[in-house]
């Protein structure tokens, strides 16, 4: 079982038929492209004026959306290899970690990102830069094609990077069968994907809405990058009246760009064929008025890098549903579990609790991964009897819809993408005047959730704004700093010293009610 082999049948059955486009402009067929990767698993197998990798060897991307990222993601696949893509936005530190701790003997960069390629070569032995604009990369495809590497169903695919509570990344180990299983599920749970669609990367590749092209390649579709390579709301639209029958995956702040923009300018949407959405929580007046404003197009899916994309799905005729009585509690719930996966909402000890009871959500399935990269103690504590525990905290009604509660994980969620407080707290407490911090999120309209950081000041010391902001910048991903810093005399603590979030976030409730 090799994922590159979706690419290989559909590129027998329709070698003519369009694969990539850049924006527009159609880039290569389903012919062109499966020659291009089968060349570009040749040149990274090969010991004679190519990589030398072996199975199983790791190969990171660290790039934004491009039309190189669909052949690099295929070409490592049918060499056998485990793909490692890397969020473009994480600072070049947070890379070098996840290189080291992938051992990664090739990393492939677009762009200004290739900036810092030295200090990733002196940080990790072995290491091999290469940019994508760069002729050594041209000369990739000019190899000679070999055939598919074969591979295990549980042999390592995709190694997806991940913040745990602690702030540490842990390296998600998903399988070639967790990957077919998604895939499968897409089809049942989501969109009949079909050959005449056009699935458009406005989120990264590196994240969900990568993962979607499995679907779309077995169907032969076409994969559209915008030539902004990312989300801007007037180019989507544009590309949708173009393709006519376009799909894609957005975080809810992207949707409620797209609505605001449709209903402004009276844009038509009828190019927009399905829109997923996920990544954070869509309120219920903002998901009304997107149903109003696009119409019946949108499927939400609930997930994580443990069991990407797949854990519940609100399904298109649950949310056009308008007669159902407990319609307006199934608009705020993210659905029922995927085909292939069980959900259960489980008290501490792992059992299951009652119908309308909160508890931990647990998931069991094809999709659940493998286990974190070398880290045996976190897999234990979150692979436990058979079960993915998420840290979600929800409610299952009558009809298996489950409602999230809360994330008893602390995940701030701005813009669909995920950061962790324990993170920016270690960055900021290196300030000199910083005795305690804590970070939480605060409600956005327009990105979900903002970062927050209360601080407690060593007495008789000040720490400035611009001073905490420049720490951030030097150390983690610019969209992870802080929004806004709040000065107190003390954080709220229970009889156990824990710091208690909860009093933080009644902050903005006590500022509502004033």
């Amino acid at each position: 079982m090799n994922l590159a082999q979706l690419l290989a049948r559909s590129a027998r059955v329709f070698p003519g038929r369009a694969a990539v486009a850049l924006g527009a402009r159609e880039v290569y067929s389903y012919g062109e492209l499966f020659h291009r990767v089968a060349a570009i698993a040749g040149a990274l197998r090969s010991a004679v004026g190519g990589c030398g990798l072996q199975p199983g060897d790791r190969v990171a991307l660290f790039m934004a959306n491009c039309p190189e990222y669909l052949e690099l993601l295929y070409g490592i696949w049918h060499a056998g290899l485990v793909a490692v893509p890397i969020n473009n936005k994480l600072h070049p530190r947070e890379v070098a970690f996840i290189l080291e701790s992938s051992a990664a003997s090739l990393l492939f960069v677009a762009g200004d990102r290739s900036a810092a390629a030295p200090m990733w070569s002196d940080s990790t032995p072995g290491l091999r830069v290469v940019s994508v604009d760069e002729p050594a990369y041209r000369q990739l495809a000019s190899v000679a094609p070999i055939d598919v590497v074969a591979r295990a169903p549980d042999d390592l695919a995709w190694l997806f990077y991940t913040s745990g509570t602690t702030g540490r990344p842990k390296g998600v180990m998903l399988s070639q069968r967790n990957l077919l299983a998604m895939t499968l599920c897409y089809f049942t749970d989501v969109d009949q994907a079909t050959g005449a669609d056009s699935i458009v990367y406005a989120a990264p590749m590196s994240h969900g809405a990568g993962m979607y092209n499995f679907a779309h390649v077995l169907v032969g579709a076409r994969h559209v990058v915008p030539e902004s390579g990312g989300f801007d709301v007037a180019e989507i639209m544009a590309l949708s009246r173009h393709y006519r029958q376009v799909s894609l995956f957005a975080a809810p702040t992207m949707v409620h760009r797209l609505v605001e923009h449709v209903a402004e300018h009276g844009v038509d949407c009828s190019g927009i064929k399905t829109l997923v959405y996920g990544g954070g929580p869509m309120y219920l007046e903002d998901i009304r008025r997107a149903l109003a404003v696009l119409g019946d197009r949108l499927v939400q899916i609930y997930g994580q890098g443990e069991s990407p994309m797949t854990i519940t799905a609100l399904a298109r005729q649950h949310l056009a549903d308008r007669a159902h009585p407990r319609y307006r509690q199934r608009l705020l719930s993210v659905g029922v579990a995927h085909s292939v996966v069980e959900v259960m909402v489980a008290a501490a000890d792992g059992q299951p609790l009652p119908v309308g009871s909160a508890g931990e959500v647990l998931v069991r399935g094809e999709t659940v991964m493998l286990g974190y990269w070398r880290d045996a103690e976190a897999t234990a504590a979150t692979l436990r009897d058979g079960w993915l525990h998420t840290g979600d905290v929800g409610v299952l009604d009558d009809d298996g819809f489950l409602t999230l509660k809360d994330r008893s994980k602390d995940v701030i969620i701005s813009g669909g993408a995920n950061i962790y407080p324990r993170e920016v707290e270690e960055v900021l407490l290196r300030h000199a005047a910083v005795a305690e911090v804590s970070v939480v999120g605060r409600p956005s309209a327009e990105w979900g959730e903002d970062v927050v950081a209360f601080v407690v000041c060593r007495p008789a010391m000040l720490a400035a704004n611009a001073e905490l902001d420049q720490l951030c910048l030097e150390s983690i991903a610019r969209f992870k700093r802080p929004e806004d810093y709040i000065f107190v005399a003390a954080l709220p603590k229970n009889n156990y010293g824990k710091v208690l979030k909860s009093e933080l976030r009644r902050h903005w409730k006590v500022i509502g009610e004033d």
